[in-house]
């Protein structure tokens, strides 16, 4: 784990799934897949939006950590911004 909190901020679709979730919020984690396991201790259920079963993240979700696009493996440190995003597609 990290010794300093990360800002983490969530796609407003995950805002809809999960209600209860708070659009932008602190976390610890060392990389970007204990960051989702944290999310989905806190919110069950996100973790399977975000990350799907090869693991990997998913086709249509793109995390960003300070500004560049990150893996499950990318290493966090303290006062990382880290950003969830989903893809909008539409008709």
């Amino acid at each position: 784990m990290t010794s300093g909190a990360l800002d983490v901020r969530l796609a407003p679709l995950l805002m809809r799934l999960f209600p209860d979730a708070q659009p932008r919020l602190t976390a610890q984690a060392a990389t970007v897949g204990q960051l989702i396991d944290e999310l989905d201790a806190r919110w069950p259920g996100m973790g399977d939006c975000i990350r799907d079963s090869s693991p990997a993240v998913r086709r249509h979700v793109s995390i960003f950590v300070d500004g560049h696009r990150a893996r499950l493996d990318t290493r966090l440190a303290a006062g990382t911004d880290v950003y969830i995003l989903t893809a909008i597609s539409g008709g």
